[in-house]
């Protein structure tokens, strides 16, 4: 089947094996009135900042007394109260910083470029290069809060010059071999590939919960060039059972057994749990021996008396262990 694509973030691009739903435009409502937009100043950036999931500035110019360039900030202002407005409960927040009145805090938080809009999230600032209106910056913003929280899926992303490259042809033909189980997206935006460090026709590989992605090697590649490189590196060292793909995860043991961590992300022992895991699968990615599966069993209710039975642990609390896939294959079927 031809891979079909539709829009994930501006100018990237979600590549998929399977038909997909276009996508509505944002529908936006009419402005409240309500001040949602925050003056950033000395006394509020740091509230600001742990606040928000995500903190959206404007760092502008100091207010002129010419009347055009008055209408063109209250516009401005406009822009990103709507945004405000329509991402109310996203956790996601807005602020101006005035390039005079606000330079102890500009200097703080790094702003350079006046009329630029910069956004925090956790320990990263990333500068919004689209156009400054409302769709297009919730768009942005909706879509880098959705990529971020894909930490625990294998992705692929690469940059290339247009729809017509035949290495974004290549990508896209790649991408067909590991549908719906790997994501592959794709951009021709310079702006974006300079966030995510991206140079023409090269493509990272991102395996679950890693801090950094692996750039494949040799670009520009082939189609085979990445499926084989997908195919070498497409188990992760650690990967969280999901129910869309639980079978061909607890398919693909190592010998015929898993290392299997039992824990609750909500909670806060199996979050610290989670943390140490996360830090040992870092240290050891360039392990091929070392698979951990990570089941979270608030994620699957009906089945967590039957692998407490099975694999004789208390599901209260974080749990590891070895699994013979084929011992509890057999038990699970005969039932």
């Amino acid at each position: 089947m031809k891979a079909l694509w539709f829009s994930v973030l501006p100018c990237l691009f979600l590549l998929l094996a399977c038909l997909a739903l276009a996508e509505e435009g944002l529908e936006f409502p009419s402005f409240d009135g309500k001040d949602r937009v925050i003056d950033i100043n000395d006394r509020n950036y740091k509230k600001a900042l742990k606040r928000y999931d995500m903190l959206c500035l404007l760092y502008h110019e100091p207010l002129s007394s010419n009347k055009e360039l008055q209408k063109q900030y209250q516009m401005t202002e406009l822009v990103l109260e709507l945004a405000a407005q329509v991402l109310e409960d996203k956790d996601i927040g807005f602020g101006m910083v005035d390039s005079q009145d606000d330079s102890k805090v500009a200097k703080k938080l790094g702003l350079e470029e006046e009329g630029s809009v910069y956004i925090f999230k956790n320990e990263r600032v990333i500068e919004f290069d689209g156009e400054l209106s409302a769709d297009t910056l919730v768009e942005f913003l909706l879509d880098l809060r959705a990529f971020d929280r894909m930490e625990e899926e294998t992705r692929l992303i690469g940059y290339f010059k247009g729809e017509d490259s035949e290495y974004f042809r290549a990508f896209q033909e790649a991408a067909e071999h590991f549908q719906p189980y790997i994501k592959f997206f794709g951009t021709f935006d310079k702006g974006v590939a300079k966030e995510l460090t991206l140079k023409m026709n090269e493509v990272d590989f991102y395996e679950p919960f890693m801090d950094e992605p692996v750039t494949i090697p040799g670009k520009p590649h082939s189609e085979e060039d990445i499926v084989e490189f997908v195919t070498a590196h497409r188990r992760p060292t650690l990967r969280k059972l999901r129910a869309e793909d639980m079978f061909e995860t607890w398919e693909d043991d190592m010998e015929g057994i898993h290392i299997v961590a039992f824990a609750e992300e909500e909670d806060p022992d199996g979050f610290e749990f989670l943390e140490i895991l996360k830090e040992v699968a870092r240290d050891n990615t360039n392990n091929p021996d070392l698979s951990i599966v990570w089941i979270d069993p608030d994620d699957f209710p009906l089945l967590t008396t039957y692998w407490e039975k099975t694999f004789k642990v208390d599901l209260f609390k974080p749990q590891i262990g070895v699994v013979n896939v084929t011992d509890c294959m057999a038990e699970h079927a005969g039932r």
